[in-house]
């Protein structure tokens, strides 16, 4: 089981092109399921739904359930198309809904109130792509030097399944950013490397997702929100869209394959329009 695992890992990543950490979280999901089943002959549906209800008894959350399936579902039919099984135990497997959350947002008075926080120079470039931009986590921190365009005031960023899409900067954005370069070049001589990666630490150290995770958890502390990187995100989408701006147009700056899932921060401008509306009425 583990072999075929493996099998369907190098076709999701040769010939699908997906990111590697969606091809990790493919390789956690699986495995876990092939602990308990070793012989990809024997399964059926019933082993399927019993790995299924195990999950759910273990409480995770909703949205991992639902990663989980998704990812025996896709590897179920890469095997029964490839000929390694006879026949998809997982054909008739229905996908569990997705709960509906509306993303956490902060205000622009937060974002500004975090901006004025005696910001390093390498913190404000982190700040402002990650609101200004929109960008996630892993897409800042894969970020190198030849991808920002200052003349043209753009951003080029490879999101999920290594789409590439270029963003504009604001003034703002640009500015911190050609502050902070000649501290990185100083970085790159005094440790001797060899990278075209933008985000350096003082430590000579490549940022890591969790560095920037850390960071901005610490500033939403100061004022007094428990935020991660993906807030902001959320925050330039729902700031852009109270502004003004066409759904498509968010779409294409956020990356996403289908605007269903764009539409969501349409829900969360109406509801802070209705809270604004009563707090004064």
């Amino acid at each position: 089981m583990f072999q075929i695992i493996a099998q369907y890992l190098e076709y999701l990543e040769l010939e699908k092109g997906l990111s590697q950490n969606t091809i990790d979280a493919y390789r956690r999901d699986l495995s876990d399921f092939a602990k308990d089943n070793d012989d990809i002959a024997l399964i059926d549906r019933i082993k399927i739904n019993s790995h299924i209800r195990s999950l759910r008894a273990k409480k995770l959350a909703p949205t991992s359930i639902i990663r989980k399936v998704a990812s025996l579902r896709g590897f179920f039919k890469w095997a029964s198309s490839s000929g390694i099984i006879n026949k998809n135990p997982a054909s008739t497997l229905e996908q569990p809904k997705t709960p509906q959350r509306l993303p956490k947002v902060i205000s622009i008075k937060e974002i500004e109130e975090m901006l004025h926080n005696n910001l390093t120079p390498l913190e404000h470039v982190i700040m402002e792509l990650l609101y200004s931009c929109g960008l996630r986590v892993s897409e800042l921190v894969n970020l190198k030097i030849t991808d920002i365009d200052l003349s043209s005031k753009y951003v080029r960023c490879f999101g999920k399944g290594s789409k590439e899409r270029l963003i504009p900067m604001g003034e703002k954005a640009k500015n911190v950013i050609k502050e902070y370069l000649p501290q990185r070049d100083l970085l790159v001589k005094k440790y001797n490397l060899n990278t075209r990666r933008l985000l350096i630490l003082e430590t000579g150290r490549f940022i890591t997702r969790q560095d920037i995770y850390t960071f901005i958890h610490n500033q939403g502390k100061l004022i007094h929100k428990n935020i991660s990187p993906h807030t902001l995100r959320h925050s330039f989408a729902t700031h852009l869209l109270e502004n003004g701006a066409d759904l498509r147009v968010v779409q294409e700056l956020l990356g996403h394959s289908d605007v269903s899932t764009t539409q969501l921060y349409t829900h969360i401008s109406k509801k802070r329009l209705k809270e604004v509306y009563f707090s004064i009425n």
